[in-house]
């Protein structure tokens, strides 16, 4: 028989999100449109949350994955490492209708994974010396210039995953993993999408890459777009 702590699984996207309110912090894992927890980042859009703050490491791009929220207007304010080609995040960010805190993409993976740990504030020395530092705390430590960064939590945060059982042991696919474990550990409350579902005991340990403790919600989604960025493929000789 499982008991309520071993079934994670919610019925729908719209039970999954019924906590959300407005302006929350929400972490998003992926990396550009990689990894994205796609049917969750519409899902937020229908739920009619607004004044958000959104920490992923891009906003989306080309329109599609965090690009919704940003056209739909619901952001206040993005915590990110990297804004290229995103000219949603470009041009809110212009006008003024967004306000982006930049931090550099290790600093910012450390920040969340220090919030996970317990850890309220960290040294380091990436952006000593540049406008990184201003308004930080720096000190020397063995004649090198550190800065102090504070750790970085949220309400929510969204994940993709390849697999889940339903406790929510998470494997990520490939390269997709990138920030959705430290999320998790960083959020007070993570909601996981996951493209197949299996029951307990199915995964093997060693093939777990996120505890389910993290983990308080499970969606299951098998159908995906899929999107990339950029398709660059070699001429056939």
């Amino acid at each position: 028989m499982i008991g309520r702590h071993n079934d994670k699984v919610v019925a729908s996207i719209e039970e999954a999100l019924a906590p959300l309110r407005d302006g929350m912090t929400i972490m998003v894992g992926g990396f550009g449109l990689s990894g994205n927890a796609e049917a969750l980042i519409k899902g937020v859009v229908d739920r009619g949350v607004r004044d958000l703050t959104l920490v992923s490491n891009n906003a989306g791009n080309l329109g599609k994955g965090l690009a919704l929220w940003l056209r739909a207007g619901i952001i206040r304010k993005v915590i990110c490492s990297y804004i290229g080609g995103n000219e949603d995040l470009h041009t809110r960010m212009a006008s003024g209708e967004v306000q982006v805190e930049i931090t550099p993409q290790g600093t910012l993976a450390e920040r969340m994974r220090a919030a996970g740990a317990g850890i309220p504030a960290f040294f380091t020395p990436t952006g000593a010396g540049t406008s990184v530092e201003d308004g930080k705390e720096a000190r020397e430590f063995d004649g090198r210039r550190y800065i102090l960064e504070r750790a970085l939590s949220a309400d929510v945060a969204l994940v993709r995953a390849q697999k889940s059982d339903r406790f929510g042991n998470l494997r990520f696919w490939r390269t997709a993993r990138n920030f959705n474990p430290v999320m998790a550990s960083a959020a007070k409350l993570t909601i996981a999408e996951c493209d197949q579902l299996v029951d307990n005991g199915t995964i093997d340990p060693d093939d777990v890459h996120l505890p389910g403790i993290f983990v308080h919600k499970i969606v299951h989604v098998p159908q995906h777009e899929n999107a990339f960025e950029f398709r660059t493929v070699r001429k056939r000789s």
